[in-house]
């Protein structure tokens, strides 16, 4: 089970119109099963799509010229595709773009990034028709995941190589994963019963211009990053036992005086953690204050936790965001009385040679005026929706937030295990005997390389750009690098912290040993202490270290902070 997934349980149906999606929902929807939750389009999504598909057989039918519609892309934005070219245009937009490499993604972050993707057209702005819209419903019910590569994408045009992966599956091209096997497209659609879609106009540009891989790359690690901040606290708060550190540093009083939200707040989840523990001393006059590592908690941690809080703030915005190139804009004056309360935009059985040309410059259609006396107007307009430079920069700065979560970690472990830095109050590297036994010493070097990798990564992808498409596209975000990194420094902190757990609680077994082993753990850390015991033993002599390794590792990635919150609340 990954951090998260718990949501699943509590969902059976989701509704998506492109304007609601919670980040809840996606990872639900991600680590779910086909059909588990169900994944529907809401009524006023179906009537907006078609909508938005009838404004571009308008502009066909009127002959227009609109970018991506009826002319290349990018550098090609100035050819001029006949009519009957426009759907090979579009077939070819997929094709030539899927250009991917690395390893494929897994099934939740693809299964996340058709969610993603379906809310966003699902506004009603993007050309799309309703049947292709559904038919990516169809892949996240029936399990059909295409194979997108991990690598390739530059953030603006936003993510096009791996979401050319995604749409080629759509046409029956490309590869999917279906009930365990990789299947060629059509071969994957024809055994879950499903057909793939011959594009029409605007759609494969819809399908493959915008910020959703970053997004639901960087929604799944911010996801874990909360947990880990949490764990932070508790892992930090466990150190500080062994280490017979104190919890005057966390005085709400001190911490009213710099009124930093998160600061405030992670001072008081420690004192909540370490309360009633025996192994905290109070005031002590030859000793008055810790190590940075122990003493600056709250600074630290909660500063980190800014960095999450502003991910969580930007990706709320981002998932019902149109990221798009061109929208498409409708109104009218007055309410129809068509189908779906919407009036026709084009009447087929009308010749279009009839309507009289009314496009301006900024290419504003005026079809006549319907049955029911309303005026519709269309315009096609070119921004930038697509760049990922928003996503990029609160990427690099939530690993540089998670690195230093780690840095701190590390130098925690580090006191665990140097009995000069700790003042003897643990032996040297955890361990009796040291000398003939090693104990913890190499514990705290992978701590130490995870670090240092994580160090490398935090170079920010935002501040690096290469011109693309002939110098049209001269400044891209590199916003799925940055989610890209963010995933790795996310996975090696887990590990750190595990690290730290797994040292820690052997720091405490010393303790009691020296104390007394009646004596009690606080509040908060008593439930991880006995997770961590329930799997891994006290380590007496030399013995191999990676199944422990592994063992915390694991209750780091399957612990349940609400249940833990809940369990130390009844203490």
């Amino acid at each position: 089970m990954e951090l998260g997934t718990e949501l699943i349980l509590d969902m059976n149906e989701i509704v998506i119109d492109g304007e609601n999606l919670t980040r809840d929902e996606v990872i639900a929807v991600a680590y779910g099963k086909p059909d588990k939750p169900k994944i529907v389009l809401s009524e006023g999504a179906k009537s907006n799509v078609r909508r938005s598909a009838l404004a571009v057989q308008t502009l066909l039918e009127r002959g227009e010229i609109a970018y991506g519609i009826t002319t290349g892309f990018g550098a090609f934005k100035d050819k001029i595709i006949s009519p009957d070219e426009v759907k090979t245009l579009q077939r070819n937009i997929v094709l030539s773009h899927a250009v991917g490499v690395g390893k494929p993604f897994d099934i939740p972050t693809v299964r996340a990034i058709m969610l993603i993707r379906a809310n966003t057209l699902a506004r009603g702005y993007s050309g799309i028709r309703l049947e292709t819209l559904e038919l990516i419903l169809e892949f996240l019910n029936r399990g059909v995941h295409p194979e997108i590569p991990e690598k390739g994408s530059l953030g603006a045009s936003g993510d096009l190589a791996p979401l050319a992966h995604f749409a080629c599956v759509l046409i029956g091209e490309g590869k999917a994963e279906f009930e365990g096997e990789i299947l060629k497209g059509e071969d994957a659609l024809e055994k879950a019963r499903l057909s793939h879609v011959t594009l029409a106009a605007k759609e494969g540009l819809a399908l493959t211009n915008g910020t959703t891989v970053m997004t639901a790359l960087g929604l799944l690690e911010t996801a874990k990053a909360i947990r880990l901040a949490e764990l932070a606290d508790i892992s930090g708060s466990l150190s500080l036992e062994a280490l017979h550190g104190t919890t005057l540093a966390f005085d709400e009083r001190i911490h009213a005086l710099r009124p930093h939200p998160r600061q405030i707040e992670c001072a008081k989840n420690l004192r909540h953690i370490l309360a009633d523990s025996d192994f905290v001393r109070g005031f002590d006059p030859a000793n008055v204050q810790d190590a940075y590592t122990l003493r600056c908690m709250p600074q630290v941690h909660g500063a980190c936790r800014d960095a999450v809080a502003y991910a969580e703030w930007l990706l709320k915005l981002e998932l019902n965001s149109v990221t798009d190139n061109p929208l498409i804009f409708i109104s009218q004056s007055e309410p129809s009385e068509a189908a779906d309360g919407l009036t026709p935009l084009v009447d087929n059985a009308v010749n279009k040679k009839d309507f009289p040309s009314l496009l301006n410059q900024r290419g504003i259609i005026h079809p006549p005026a319907t049955a029911g006396g309303s005026d519709i107007e269309i315009e096609v307009i070119s921004g930038g929706n697509f760049h990922g430079e928003p996503l990029a920069l609160a990427f690099d700065y939530l690993a540089i937030a998670l690195t230093e979560l780690g840095n701190i970690s590390e130098r925690r472990i580090m006191r665990l295990t140097d009995e000069a830095s700790n003042a003897h109050v643990l032996p040297a590297f955890l361990t009796e005997n040291g000398g003939l036994n090693s104990g913890f010493m190499i514990v705290q070097y992978t701590a130490a390389s995870l670090c240092t990798e994580n160090k490398i990564l935090s170079h920010p992808a935002s501040v690096d750009t290469i011109p693309s498409s002939a110098n049209v596209e001269d400044h891209v975000s590199m916003g799925a690098t940055a989610a890209l990194k963010l995933r790795q420094v996310a996975e090696n902190l887990e590990i750190i912290l595990s690290l730290e757990l797994f040292c820690a609680a052997q720091g405490i077994d010393f303790r009691r040993k020296e104390i007394g082993m009646d004596k009690k753990l606080g509040k908060g850390t008593r439930a991880i202490y006995d997770l961590i015991r329930a799997k891994i033993p006290f380590i007496e002599k030399d013995e191999y270290m990676n199944d422990h390794i592994v063992s915390a590792k694991e209750i780091v990635r399957n612990f349940d902070y609400s249940i833990w919150k809940e369990t130390q609340e009844n203490v």
